[in-house]
């Protein structure tokens, strides 16, 4: 949807063209000065003119370089904004899982949104420049068809030269950004990393990793440089050639008589503003650098939401959770399945499984914060895919190892969980801790592991969820708290259907039955102690000392 134009675009749009209007006339006005002076005529009326001229071309010329940083500021943000709602609502179910990384994203929203934003200024800025040139050879041709015909003698090499800095600076600048997106993913990566990197003592390495697309930037960089500087200078040599030969039709036809001396004056301000279009290099970087910004943003724009296939179905029943031929690929190598599985509703059946098994893979799918690349997932045998997200939202409640806390204040974060909630998930001593309790601005928490994951807790306890998926969610705490918060658990979700990822023995135990995971591929579906006669599956569990308890 095109963006509604605010009071600085309008401004903009308004500045622009009376700047070029009154630039055009201020020649003929000094030229009508120049002739009464000479002509001992000097009545007040040319020298009132030209100084109106003057007077609303210097208003214009700073409202417009008021307007224009404005009017950028204001695409800016107004893209950057529409960029983070619509990456927020494309979701995590894989529709970006194969595209930019996170660093490219940000790169994106960032820089490329910034370039994009001068968009505007810089084409009614290079726009205002070419009707410039066009009034200005008009003028000439008003003056004398010859000085018209002597500026033209310039305009074709010049067209020629625009064009050909437009078709190279386009790539280059594209591939420039591109450049700086891969730059960004590599640090962002490795500041997600730098414990294991410190700990691994791999920091020069990670060094040559990070900045290794540093000389194809450096390159793209001198690539630009290189045809701005030859841009520069052969519009440079135009431009003195068309005045030259201007000027020199223009004196010529004054020795004939056949132009006035004010005329001469006009002649050489519309042969320097027609000229002008040419040494406009800034202002066609400016398009080119915005049109490459436009391009990538666009492409994020482009990539749409996962689309409901029949619209939203109400829930009923207790039939729990399917998976039925689901696969996950990663490129050409699959990461999971083909793999069926059928949670029966109101039990629980932990996921065990060595590390890049597909856990988290599978259980991603209820929610559809990822969506298979084969395959479907049904709740209440009712497709995921076939249901609105609000619906969705409703249906299945998901806690993590590492819980993002959104909002302001700690209640912000709990999202409607209350004292009750709080105190099954182990998380009303520390709460009432606080310097203000729930009310505790979020950028001022310091948690550990363990805290973090009981208000993830409490959180999904405040939500009637069909579905209820731990991911490692009791992982960060201690052995007795996570028993009575396990205890609690089975208390608030009584009934419901529980998908768990299980790393502990004792979490595996307590579950319905035991979905085995190997190599992506569903090896044993079973009670916990019936597999634990198999030796691999014992050696699948993390916590041995838990797994001989368990045996």
């Amino acid at each position: 949807m095109p963006r509604r134009p605010t009071g600085w675009t309008l401004a903009l749009s308004i500045a622009l063209p009376v700047e070029a209007a009154t630039t055009l006339a201020l020649p003929a006005a000094l030229a009508a000065a120049v002739d009464a002076t000479l002509g001992h005529r000097p009545g007040p009326g040319a020298f009132v003119r030209l100084a109106l001229v003057l007077g609303v071309a210097a208003a214009a010329n700073a409202t417009a370089a008021a307007a224009g940083p404005a009017c950028s500021a204001e695409a800016t943000a107004a893209l950057r904004g529409r960029l983070v709602r619509h990456l927020l609502a494309l979701g995590p179910g894989g529709r970006l899982r194969h595209g930019p990384p996170p660093g490219d994203l940000a790169a994106r929203l960032l820089g490329s949104a910034g370039d994009a934003g001068g968009r505007l200024p810089a084409v009614l800025g290079a726009a205002t420049a070419l009707l410039t040139s066009a009034g200005a050879i008009v003028g000439l041709g008003l003056l004398s068809p010859w000085l018209a015909l002597a500026f033209f003698a310039g305009v074709v090499p010049g067209v020629v030269l625009i064009r050909l800095f437009l078709r190279e600076a386009g790539p280059v600048f594209a591939r420039y950004q591109e450049v700086q997106a891969d730059l960004a993913a590599r640090l962002s990566g490795a500041l997600t990393g730098l414990r294991s990197i410190h700990a691994a003592g791999a920091e020069q390495r990670e060094a040559a990793r990070v900045l290794a697309p540093l000389p194809g930037l450096s390159a793209a960089g001198h690539a630009l440089w290189a045809a701005q500087r030859r841009t520069a200078w052969q519009a440079t040599l135009l431009i003195a050639v068309v005045e030259v030969a201007v000027l020199a039709t223009a004196g010529t036809l004054l020795a004939d008589d056949t132009l006035a001396p004010g005329a001469l004056a006009a002649a050489a301000g519309w042969a320097a503003l027609g000229a002008g279009l040419f040494e406009q290099v800034e202002a066609l970087v400016a398009v080119a650098q915005a049109r490459a910004g436009q391009a990538r943003a666009d492409e994020l724009l482009a990539v749409g939401p996962a689309l409901n296939r029949r619209g939203g179905h109400p829930l009923g029943g207790s039939r729990g959770c399917e998976q039925r031929g689901v696969v996950v690929r990663d490129g050409d190598r699959v990461l999971l399945g083909p793999l069926d599985l059928t949670i029966p509703g109101g039990r629980t059946v932990a996921l065990v499984g060595r590390s890049g098994s597909g856990k988290s893979l599978l259980a991603s799918l209820p929610g559809r914060l990822l969506d298979p690349d084969e395959g479907a997932v049904l709740i209440d045998g009712v497709p995921v895919d076939a249901l609105a997200p609000s619906e969705l939202r409703h249906a299945v409640g998901y806690a993590f190892a590492r819980p993002a806390l959104v909002g302001r204040t700690v209640r912000d974060a709990l999202a409607g969980a209350g004292p009750a909630e709080a105190a099954a998930a182990r998380a009303d001593g520390f709460l009432q801790r606080l310097p203000r309790g729930w009310d505790t601005p979020l950028d001022e928490l310091r948690l550990s592991g363990g805290e973090l994951q009981r208000l993830g807790l409490a959180r999904l306890l405040a939500r009637p969820a069909r579905v209820v998926v731990l991911d490692d969610a009791t992982s960060g705490l201690d052995l007795a708290t996570e028993y009575q918060v396990s205890e609690a658990l089975d208390r608030a979700t009584l009934g419901r259907t529980r998908l768990v990822v299980a790393h502990r023995a004792g979490v595996a135990a307590r579950a319905d039955l035991v979905a085995w995971l190997d190599a992506g591929r569903l090896r044993g579906l079973a009670p916990h102690t019936t597999l634990l006669a198999d030796p691999d599956y014992r050696a699948a569990l993390s916590d041995t000392a838990l797994q001989t308890a368990s045996a």
